[in-house]
């Protein structure tokens, strides 16, 4: 029995490494391009180091496809927030910046995918775990709410491509929700004691870190967004073709359209409560949620 489990542990370990080797390629090209192999960047150091051990490790054949995967989305991570922080730099150029979006939310969408073809017979998030999961989801959606920041302010371009912002902001929401969706609320019950009452609150409302909060205000602020400049139509054929690839979540979203007033009322009220509750006297401001919770109610149906 043992040397059986060994030797499908084994297998299952050279499949993912085939499947890897395709994908370590492709980063190292990434890391080799202009602005990447001439960057002293920590991210890139650390994307570059991690694809090393990577290399050896499927080399050896012998490690579980978790320790692989979960690797491999690090160094995807990594790779992909020094390119994120250039768009960031360069203000997302009109003429470029959309493709360069929708490849980076599809190299960051590889990990999940990879746990499906190698045919691994659990979730995602029982190989990736929850924490790097959140990451990938957190890193698709800021990325889609830094560019529709950008792009709601080119007024010729917004008029001339609503339909691919409406995209944008839908599945950056998506992803955003989705983000938040992984960890369970914690359950309060009389049997726990708690000494910080705030902090039970915080855990109970999913809120286990600063990035879970600015989630919610973001996605409220797309929301507000797409109110504000698509209005309240139903989603027509959208044209942001394949921002993401082998994922539930990207087929759902090209056929979901969000109710932006009702998403952004509703995740606003939530971030106004914590802010002003458990986090009251804590930095986080509430004038411009409060204003576009204005809008949403005020503004005409």
């Amino acid at each position: 029995m043992e040397a059986a489990a060994a030797a499908a542990g084994g297998a299952e370990a050279g499949g993912a490494a085939a499947a890897l080797w395709p994908r370590l390629a492709a980063l190292g090209r990434r890391l080799a391009a202009p602005g990447g192999a001439g960057g002293d960047d920590t991210f890139l150091a650390k994307g570059s180091a991690t694809l090393g051990k990577l290399k050896g490790l499927c080399n050896e054949g012998k490690e579980q496809p978790s320790v692989l995967l979960q690797l491999f989305t690090q160094a995807v991570l990594d790779i992909t927030y020094f390119e994120e922080n250039q768009l960031v730099d360069e203000d997302f150029p009109e003429e470029s910046s959309l493709q360069k979006v929708k490849e980076l939310i599809c190299i960051l969408s590889e990990p999940e995918g990879l746990v499906r073809e190698c045919n691994i017979n659990e979730e995602p998030i029982s190989i990736l775990g929850a924490e790097l999961l959140e990451c990938l989801y957190w890193r698709k959606g800021a990325l889609l709410y830094m560019y529709c920041h950008t792009a709601k302010e080119r007024s010729e371009w917004l008029q001339a491509n609503i339909a691919i912002f409406k995209k944008c902001l839908n599945d950056g929401v998506h992803y955003l929700m989705k983000m938040l969706s992984f960890r369970c609320p914690l359950q309060r019950n009389e049997d726990i004691s708690f000494q910080d009452k705030d902090t039970a609150r915080l855990l109970s409302e999913g809120i286990f870190s600063d990035t879970h909060l600015l989630a919610m205000m973001y996605s409220g602020e797309m929301c507000y967004w797409g109110l504000r400049h698509c209005g309240e139509g139903k989603q027509e054929s959208l044209e942001m073709t394949d921002s993401v690839s082998n994922s539930d979540l990207g087929h759902r979203s090209q056929s979901m359209s969000l109710d932006f007033r009702e998403m952004g009322k509703n995740i606003l009220t939530k971030y106004v409560a914590i802010c002003e509750g458990p986090l009251k006297g804590q930095g986080w401001n509430t004038t411009t949620a409060k204003g576009m919770l204005c809008y949403f109610v005020k503004s005409p149906k």
